[in-house]
């Protein structure tokens, strides 16, 4: 009966949430980013919902009891880490793959420790997620850049210059994104077998951060690098984690899955030399909870926001149509080209900040290839989305004001020069009646002097 319940619940995700004062990076320390109180954030990819009843009743339960000490790993917690994994992702793991970790970056940084060493290449696609070259850098080893391909609206891979980069830079280890932050790409099967073939190849460890993997709109399907074949299968890294899936980013929690047992030797004996001391109690509790009984709330959640994915891309399209959406084939997030604005990318990133007040993530944050590019975080309420976007509008409206106004002015010519067409079709066809009806009388009057 209680499962009955919890299917026909219904969320409501227009509920108006004020996260002011929770210490919430997004609303309450603009100032730390350049920002005020004034700016719509939108930027760091958290959502602004409540999270599934079912997380929120398993952390009361730890509350009321008011004890928080060292917790260890259940049977229970890998059994439903594995279904999971094999229900939503056809991917089959066994427990001893397993490290269960505070964040997938910290997974990350964790594997490029473990399998290179300083001074060592680390490939990555760009534009990507800024705290990759972070992490990079931070671990004292080199960036090397694949740009992808952004041709007609969507982004590909560029083979011959990967394989290249790899070779000319000896690089050991390929930072993938998949589902790809920020420009929204979900790799087909083919592209990741391409790629992880060629990794192979020279021998480069994948690590794949595939956090987003929860979110893919249809036709596209995710596919976990892993599943490919037995080969690529052991030579790759999986991280994962229910913080985006599931609201729970400040819970501290991600699942990394290495098959090889040498690569998982090493990554033990890795987080050993800096002593990994656990993860978070509660986030433990919310995996399980996420996993095991949330998939009413999940279900619901990704409905919502592809309506305001549908939302905001209906609205840039018709009302801003210098800015171009990527339309995202996973993640919440959203990638918007503005090549087509005419500005410089500092000018492109004052636009939004300055003019619109509004709080994105400026695209040079993503690299060179993100220049002429911002993100937006779709996992918000409709209404403040509305109000982005109206300010938006009017900041645009501002900006090309004289060109709007040049427009209006053709479209109002080819209006009146298209009444006068008409007019003069209408007065054309009067005559050819008029003619016609003469020549009819004309007839008539014949008929009756023969007559």
């Amino acid at each position: 009966m209680l499962k009955e319940v919890r299917d026909l619940r219904k969320y409501n995700f227009d509920r108006k949430i004020n996260r002011n004062n929770t210490n919430s990076i997004k609303y309450d320390f603009p100032e730390d980013y350049g920002y005020t109180k004034e700016h719509i954030p939108l930027w760091v990819a958290d959502m602004d919902f409540p999270v599934a009843e079912e997380i929120k009743s398993v952390i009361s339960s730890i509350n009321s009891m008011g004890i928080y000490g060292y917790t260890g790993m259940s049977n229970y917690y890998y059994e439903v880490l594995a279904k999971w994994m094999r229900k939503e992702h056809n991917y089959k793991i066994e427990r001893e793959w397993c490290f269960v970790l505070p964040g997938v970056m910290f997974a990350i940084s964790t594997a490029i420790r473990a399998f290179s060493e300083e001074g060592d290449a680390i490939m990555v696609q760009t534009p990507v997620y800024s705290p990759f070259y972070k992490v990079i850098e931070n671990n004292n080893r080199v960036i090397v850049g694949n740009s992808l391909v952004y041709e007609n609206g969507e982004y590909f891979v560029d083979y011959v210059d990967f394989e290249n980069k790899i070779k000319e830079n000896n690089v050991k280890i390929f930072l993938l994104s998949n589902p790809h932050n920020p420009v929204g790409k979900v790799f087909t099967k083919n592209e990741l077998i391409r790629m992880a073939h060629i990794c192979c190849k020279y021998k480069v460890l994948v690590v794949s951060d595939e956090i987003h993997q929860d979110f893919i709109y249809e036709p596209h399907t995710h596919t976990v690098l892993a599943n490919l074949n037995e080969k690529f299968e052991n030579n790759c890294v999986i991280c994962t984690s229910p913080s985006k899936t599931f609201n729970i980013a400040g819970l501290k929690v991600s699942n990394t899955f290495i098959a090889n047992p040498k690569l998982r030797k090493l990554y033990d004996d890795t987080l050993k030399a800096c002593y990994n001391g656990g993860v978070n109690t509660l986030g433990m509790a919310a995996c399980v909870a996420a996993y095991s009984s949330s998939g009413t709330w999940l279900k619901q959640v990704k409905t919502y926001i592809k309506k305001n994915l549908d939302y905001v891309t209906s609205f840039i399209e018709k009302n801003t149509p210098k800015i171009k959406v990527v339309k995202p084939q996973g993640t919440y997030l959203m990638w918007l080209d503005c090549h087509d604005m005419g500005l410089s990318p500092q000018e492109i990133d004052d636009f939004f900040k300055d003019d619109a007040k509004l709080w994105f993530n400026i695209g040079q944050r993503f690299g060179k290839d993100g220049e002429y590019f911002q993100r937006i975080n779709l996992a918000t309420g409709k209404y403040r989305l509305e109000e982005a976007m109206e300010r938006m509008k009017k900041a645009y409206d501002h900006l090309y004001k004289e060109e709007l106004e040049e427009k209006d002015v053709e479209n109002e010519v080819d209006e009146i020069d298209e009444v006068e067409e008409d007019d003069e079709l209408l007065e054309a066809k009067e005559i050819e009646e008029i003619e016609k009806e003469f020549i009819e009388c004309l007839y008539a009057s014949e008929e009756e002097d023969e007559e």
